[in-house]
């Protein structure tokens, strides 16, 4: 037995490439440019009617098919523009490109959807010298909506908007399939390489909270890029070569001289660091010895690989107590990876004559950059811009990626686009058919706005700052008397959900270009747009069913015979809310902001409040407290919201818990 799924797949692929093909005979013979008068004509004429019966046909049983085979989650908006634009272009086939704007109804009592595109089709149509009214264009457009499973009706409003009401049945469909297979991704047209460039500390230094928006940010996105179904590779491309290890090999050679033989117990790399550095600034025997080792440690002399191997792994011991913490998964593949390929790279642009000598330096000037990138110092060594440049060259060439993200703070904004612009000159990857870009994000600051120090004045240790976060948040439990509720297993579960579950969310909740203040009073904070409000909120959620006596085995069974009504306006609103969730992944797809969808599980969370504010889930005897009435079908929608939240905080790296 084949997958059925898979086997309706293809069907649909194949019945869309012959409904493309008809439409597109129809437009010709439907041009009388291509008609002559001859004893043909009528024969076309025919022809025409029955390849128009053909493709309704055919339409129709793509869309059962559609509606019965697919356990994805729809977007219900990219579904309307699909049958907007088909009206669109038959009602106005002399607009190339027409526009086309379909987006949710800010106000319920106009409809479910706004369809916009008519003011700017007419705007379009005047500059061609044809002056139309916006309404009749707008009329045009709803007569031309194809036969389709979803729109109930469709009116005109103001000077040409098309408001759109969908069909209840149809949404109570779509809240069934979610129930019944899950949150699942929405179809993909093909499963993509992606590469994500995100964390990359220095070895030897330890992470501090500038280092906290890359690995948070970049996480999330690999999470999202995975849930769609993409072929993800996570790097951390740690700071792992270069003249430093110089002095860290002196330094140890003289403190640990027995090194090869027995591992050196350095317990502080930082300080480590921080002592050779002076030793360096201040001896002048040993930072020639500093070199030499730099020249011995790139000749790939065996003890000096050792030397440089023992001070990575201490630093990768402290790396992973962060990522442990912030459940974060990810391939190092530091810039040493990369040593060996950029001879061949600078190669490479010297036999296509792109490289210019300036004082020695080697330089390449990429088109529409008033800055070059320096590929070979006057030295003879290589820069951050040759390491990037094999970087990038490998993960096109050798990991085959379609899909390269660089998470980095803005600052290195100007340094990626001269990078990137070398990389398209040499002709390494086409724009349109590969996505390479620089997801940037602006600095943390503390609540006195500017950057984010301790007292002293130093850089925040990333390690204090979440062992700080632990700390309140059990204050917080504590002193909503959690304590003394849940077992300590479930505290413990419920501190580290709250603390670095806060921590991520207070981070990705704000747009990534800006600056964000870092505040634990705020990100703790159970009211408003927090984790610390949302997933109280979720645990409230997952609890009526708990307190109601109902298990999983009925809700299931529910979901397979119940009838998701959505009668009252809350239901409603709330139904379409939770159906919403493709159309936000599908932008973050496009704009790589997070913060979209922090923004929706907040107002999804809202919306469910009003809800159950307002429909009884769940009725009692106000005497005895005990059940006397369970209304199914808005248990299904508790249920539903759940499972959507759920999903979302797993995007987001935040562990959900049952109780808290």
């Amino acid at each position: 037995m084949g997958d059925p799924v898979a086997e309706y797949t293809a069907r649909l692929q194949e019945q869309e490439r012959e409904i493309r093909c008809l439409s597109a005979e129809i437009e010709s013979l439907r041009n009388p440019q291509n008609l002559n008068e001859s004893p043909q004509l009528d024969g076309l004429r025919e022809e025409n009617a029955r390849l128009k019966y053909r493709l309704n046909i055919l339409k129709r049983s793509l869309q059962e098919e559609r509606s019965q085979c697919s356990k994805s989650m729809m977007n219900i908006n990219q579904r309307l523009q699909e049958i907007f634009g088909e009206a669109i272009r038959a009602s106005c086939p002399e607009l190339d490109n027409p526009p086309l704007a379909v987006t949710p109804n800010q106000q319920a009592k106009f409809g479910d959807y706004q369809c916009n595109s008519a003011m700017a089709m007419a705007q379009m149509l005047k500059a061609r010298g044809a002056k139309v009214n916006p309404r009749e264009i707008a009329e045009k457009i709803i007569q031309n909506i194809p036969d389709n499973e979803l729109i109930q009706k469709t009116e005109i409003a103001g000077p040409g908007f098309i408001n759109i009401h969908l069909k209840r049945m149809f949404v109570s469909k779509l809240l069934t399939n979610l129930l019944l297979n899950g949150v699942q991704p929405p179809p993909l047209d093909s499963r993509k390489r992606v590469v994500v460039d995100f964390s990359s500390p220095n070895i030897a230094k330890e992470m501090h909270v500038g280092h906290l928006r890359s690995t948070i940010i970049g996480e999330s996105m690999c999470r999202l890029f995975e849930f769609l179904g993409y072929d993800v590779l996570r790097l951390n491309h740690v700071g792992d070569w270069g003249t430093q290890f110089g002095m860290l090999i002196a330094h140890l050679q003289d403190k640990f001289p027995n090194y090869l033989a027995v591992s050196p117990p350095i317990g502080d790399l930082q300080a480590f660091y921080k002592e050779s550095k002076k030793r360096f600034d201040e001896e002048e025997d040993f930072k020639k010895r500093a070199y030499q080792c730099v020249v011995r440690l790139q000749s790939k002399e065996p003890d000096f690989i050792k030397a440089w191997n023992l001070i990575c792994d201490v630093s990768r011991k402290e790396f992973q107590k962060v990522y442990n913490c912030l459940d974060i998964q990810i391939t190092e593949r530091g810039e040493s990876f990369y040593q060996d390929m950029m001879t061949a790279v600078v190669k490479e642009f010297e036999e296509k004559g792109l490289v210019e000598l300036d004082e020695g330096r080697k330089i390449v000037f990429a088109p529409g950059q008033s800055v070059p990138l320096t590929v070979v110092k006057s030295d003879g060594g290589y820069t951050y811009d040759t390491s990037d440049l094999a970087a990038l060259r490998q993960r096109l060439f050798d990991e085959k990626a379609d899909m390269i993200i660089y998470v980095t703070d803005s600052g290195q904004a100007s340094h990626f686009q001269l990078v990137f612009a070398a990389a398209r000159m040499i002709g390494w990857y086409d724009p349109q058919v590969t996505r390479v870009e620089h997801a940037g994000f602006g600095v943390v600051l503390g609540e006195d706005k500017k950057k984010f120090k301790t007292r002293s004045g130093d850089t925040v240790r990333l390690m204090d700052l979440l062992q700080e976060g632990l700390k309140r948040s059990m204050d917080k439990l504590r002193e909503k008397d959690r304590d003394k509720v849940l077992t300590p297993e479930e505290l413990t579960k419920a501190q580290t959900s709250v603390a670095f579950g806060c921590i991520k969310y207070a981070d990705l909740s704000h747009n990534r270009i800006n600056d964000y203040v870092f505040s634990f009073d705020k990100m703790l904070d159970d009211r408003g747009n927090t984790a610390a409000y949302l997933l109280y909120a979720f645990t409230r959620i997952r609890s009526i069913a708990r307190l109601a006596n109902i298990d999983e085995a009925t809700l299931r069974k529910a979901a397979e015979s119940t009838e998701v009504l959505l009668d009252h306006d809350k239901e409603w609103k709330l139904g379409k809310c939770i159906l919403r969730f493709p159309e936000i992944l599908h932008k973050i797809l496009d704009d790589l902001l997070l913060h979209t969808l922090c923004d929706y599980l907040y107002e999804l969370a809202t919306t469910f409040t009003e809800f159950y504010d307002s429909c009884y889930c769940v009725e009692k005897d106000r005497q005895t407290g005990e059940v006397v009435k369970v209304n199914m079908w808005r248990m299904l929608l508790c249920e539903a919201t759940a499972a959507v939240m759920a999903k979302g905080f797993d995007i987001l790296g935040i562990n959900s818990v049952q109780r808290m």
